[in-house]
């Protein structure tokens, strides 16, 4: 489906038609590093990047030590045409571009060990994909309402976490600890051997949320907004939830039910 405005009376049919893309407006300067040595630099000196572009053909011996330099630190990474780095800036970017995050992201492992050391019982939620930037913040906000450990979130396959996505969660993506994970599936894994049980949030389950109590420690996992949670993941939870309904809507927004799933967890340990 296309969301282009019709043409305008009296324009020529083959005339080039400007998308919402072609009109997005460019990052604001200060928030994007160009060029390959200072990207490593930026990295080096302990800069938190939100993901980075780097040109679809660009090859050689540096672009392999940057590659190698975002995977250690579990960057996004995505291959574009020079095309859309040159409608970023005009200036020479040598094929790369890294946005800046504006927040800093923690190891999970750290976040675990934390709360264990308050001596508190540790709430997570983690997302195996929802791509949708308002989504992400309001489900932020719903975690930070009700107290929860962290925020984890996969390298690839996520919202970004900037400006749009900490306006959507009123701020609380700035309070609440967010960790990068190169593979929500071992995430999980890792809850389990932490002693933190993992709930699959899944219109597939047997059972309904409201029969089952879920006691801290405990991790909550949605997944992607069309295609739920991979399969991969579900495999690594231990339990299975969905959210009873009434109506005859297929299902909820998933923000919508992280919401009830994070409440019924409050009650759960009231």
């Amino acid at each position: 489906m296309s969301f282009d405005a019709p043409s305008p009376r009296g324009r020529r049919s083959d005339a080039p038609r400007r998308t919402f893309e072609n009109r997005r407006p460019a990052p604001e300067k200060g928030t994007y590093v160009i060029g390959m040595h200072p990207v490593l630099e930026a990295l080096e000196a302990g800069k938190e990047f939100q993901r980075v572009l780097i040109q679809r053909d660009e090859k050689g011996e540096r672009t392999g030590e940057l590659l190698q330099a975002l995977r250690q630190h579990h960057i996004p990474v995505q291959r574009v045409p020079r095309e859309k780095l040159d409608r970023i800036t005009r200036k020479n970017h040598q094929g790369v571009i890294a946005f800046l995050s504006p927040i800093a992201f923690q190891p999970l492992e750290e976040l675990i060990a934390r709360a264990y050391e308050a001596g508190e019982a540790p709430l997570f939620v983690m997302l195996d994909g929802v791509t949708d930037v308002r989504n992400l913040g309001a489900i932020a906000r719903s975690a930070e309402c009700f107290g929860a450990t962290g925020l984890v979130i996969p390298t690839q396959g996520v919202a970004p976490i900037q400006e749009d996505a900490i306006k959507s969660s009123s701020g609380a993506l700035v309070r609440l600890p967010v960790s990068r994970v190169e593979s929500v599936a071992a995430a999980a894994e890792m809850m389990e051997a932490n002693g933190i049980t993992t709930y699959a949030l899944t219109e597939k389950a047997a059972e309904p949320m409201t029969k089952i109590p879920v006691p801290r420690p405990a991790c909550l996992v949605l997944g992607d907004e069309e295609r739920g949670i991979s399969s991969q993941v579900m495999a690594a939870c231990s339990h299975r939830l969905f959210v009873p309904m009434a109506g005859q809507t297929a299902s909820l927004n998933v923000s919508v039910a992280a919401g009830i799933a994070l409440y019924h967890v409050l009650a759960s340990n009231s």
